[in-house]
């Protein structure tokens, strides 16, 4: 698998990474260590988790497989902090204590003294980014994190984070959702990192499910389309605008003698700004297709079309 530079910095990773928001939730430990050994096995280094993930969960299974299934060394260990757990649920919380609490609580549950890159999950409003940003430099001056990074965070703040962090320290990435049916960072966010030499990571470059094509006739069950809870995520890409894309994807695919979801993950390494795409699995069979895409080389001519039919300024406004 392809190795490729993180931004402007000395760190490199595989360009697909390893999501891990369903582990130790829909996915068990048996289906993660083979998920890792696969993953592994393919090349792939970026091991992508977060602080929230199953409230520490997936962080705590991931710590248990390093060492065991996997060197710790082989892999690039990213992780989130930023969003803290509460009796009533979720909260973004960005203040510098709650951060360095978070990352510390990583670390013991990952099992490591260090992780290579951390991010600051989503945009707090309530904290100022300057706030934020000192943090992040603590997290690389005291040991914890060798890079840090944003996560959807929109251009401005991206632009203002790698000012206050300046040379010494860097804003080594930024990551975010993108895919052929969500383009909207190519306005504000992409055109930032390029001028920054901020590393671009792409969260659901499978259009949360839609780009696999399990969605063009029917809502399958055992989809999370049909979950009650989770429905909402993949409903703003079941119009008809989503629908067009995701047929001439299909149209593609039946041309190529390939799947959907493997000329959705080769439309995403030809944008050579994409350090890495991250590809979430429950199962190890799933991320199996995901892998089988790296051979993948598309057509110039079929980027194109794809390119046309699925252009922002025709497409979504940016969702956070």
């Amino acid at each position: 698998m392809e190795q490729r530079q993180l931004g402007r910095t000395g760190l490199r990773v595989s360009h697909l990474g390893l999501g891990t928001m369903t582990w130790s939730r829909d996915t068990d430990e048996h289906e993660a260590a083979e998920q890792l050994r696969d993953f592994v096995d393919a090349g792939g280094t970026l091991l992508d988790t977060a602080a929230s993930y199953a409230d520490g969960a997936s962080e705590e299974l991931i710590g248990s497989l390093l060492g065991s299934t996997v060197a710790r060394e082989e892999m690039v260990l990213c992780t989130k902090g930023g969003v803290r757990r509460t009796a009533a649920g979720g909260v973004v919380d960005a203040s510098r204590g709650a951060l360095l609490d978070s990352l510390d609580g990583s670390l013991r549950r990952l099992r490591t003294d260090h992780v290579d890159l951390w991010l600051v999950q989503t945009p707090d409003p309530h904290t100022p980014l300057a706030e934020t940003v000192t943090a992040m430099r603590y997290a690389v001056t005291s040991g914890r994190a060798r890079y840090v990074g944003l996560s959807n965070h929109p251009g401005w703040q991206t632009a203002r984070a790698a000012t206050l962090l300046s040379d010494d320290v860097g804003l080594a990435a930024v990551e975010v959702e993108y895919s052929v049916l969500q383009r909207g960072i190519e306005r504000e966010v992409l055109p930032a990192a390029a001028d920054l030499g901020v590393g671009v990571l792409a969260w659901s470059p499978l259009g949360r499910g839609v780009l696999t094509g399990k969605y063009r006739r029917t809502i399958p069950a055992d989809s999370r389309a049909a979950s009650p809870h989770l429905a909402g995520f993949v409903e703003p890409y079941l119009g008809t605008e989503a629908l067009s894309i995701v047929e001439a994807v299909a149209t593609a695919a039946q041309g190529l003698g390939r799947s959907p979801l493997e000329v959705s993950l080769a439309w995403l390494k030809v944008r050579r700004q994409v350090t890495s795409a991250i590809v979430g699995a429950r199962t190890a069979a799933q991320l199996r297709g995901s892998l089988a895409a790296d051979d993948l080389e598309l057509p110039p001519e079929i980027v194109h079309a794809l390119d046309e039919v699925s252009a922002p300024e025709v497409g979504y406004p940016e969702r956070r």
